[in-house]
C-alpha cells in the first residue's frame, strides 16, 4: 500500500466486515458525515439496482465505497491523485472535487482490497458519469444524486423520480440535464459528463 494512504489505516481497527471498515475509516479521519452519506447511498443503490434487477450487494458495495476519499481535504487531492498515479484532467486540476471520484477508486482497491472493476469503475465515476456506461454506473450515479449529501430537497428530484420509473438511463439523463441547462453556472464540465450527456440524448431521442 501506498505510504500515503497506508497512514490513512494506522488507527483503524479493520474487521471482517467491509462495511463496518468503511464506517470504522471515514470516523477514523474525521468523516462522520461521509459515514452516514455512504450508508445513505448504499442503501439507496441497493434499492435501485433490485428495481432493475442488477446486484443489490454489489451496488451497495459501490455506495459505500463512493465517497471514501473525503478524507483528503479539497486542497489536498490533487497532489494526492499524482503520488497515486492518477492521470489528472485539466478539469480536475481546476475544479478538485472531481477527482474524489478517481481516488475513490484507488483507495477501494488498495486500502479495502476490492478486485471487482465494474464496482471499481462505478466508483470511479460516480460524480460524472461516463459514456458507455455499466448498469452498475448508472444505478450507483442515480442512487448518489437521490440521497444527495447536502440540505433540504435536491432541486431536480421530482424529474429524477418520474424518470426512474422508466429507466436508469432516463433518471441519469434527468440530472444530466438539470445541469447541462445551468452549464454556465458550473466551474468546469468535466468531459465525462458531456460524454455521457451526448449518448444519453442520442440514445433516449432515437427511442
Amino acid at each position: 500500500m501506498h505510504l500515503l494512504l497506508n497512514k490513512l489505516v494506522q488507527q483503524v481497527e479493520f474487521t471482517g466486515n467491509i462495511e463496518q471498515n468503511i464506517q470504522r475509516f471515514l470516523t477514523a479521519n474525521h468523516c462522520p458525515h461521509t459515514a452516514d452519506h455512504s450508508r445513505s447511498v448504499g442503501a439507496e443503490a441497493g434499492r435501485v439496482a433490485r428495481i432493475y434487477g442488477a446486484d443489490p450487494e454489489r451496488a451497495e458495495l459501490a455506495g459505500w465505497l463512493h465517497d471514501i476519499s473525503a478524507v483528503f481535504p479539497n486542497e489536498e487531492r490533487i497532489e494526492a491523485a499524482r503520488q497515486l498515479g492518477i492521470d489528472i484532467l485539466p478539469e480536475e486540476e481546476q475544479f478538485p472535487m472531481i477527482i474524489h471520484q478517481k481516488l475513490s477508486k484507488v483507495m477501494a482497491r488498495d486500502i479495502f482490497g476490492v478486485q471487482d472493476a465494474e464496482v471499481l469503475d462505478a466508483v470511479g465515476c460516480h460524480t460524472t458519469l461516463r459514456a458507455d456506461a455499466s448498469q452498475l454506473d448508472l444505478v450507483l450515479f442515480v442512487a448518489d444524486k437521490i440521497a444527495w449529501d447536502q440540505q433540504g430537497t435536491p432541486p431536480y428530484i421530482e424529474e429524477l423520480h418520474h424518470n426512474l420509473a422508466i429507466s436508469l438511463e432516463h433518471a441519469a439523463f434527468a440530472y444530466i440535464q438539470y445541469l447541462w441547462e445551468r452549464k454556465d453556472t458550473l466551474k468546469v464540465i468535466h468531459p465525462w459528463l458531456a460524454d455521457a450527456y451526448k449518448q444519453l440524448h442520442v440514445q433516449l431521442n432515437a427511442e
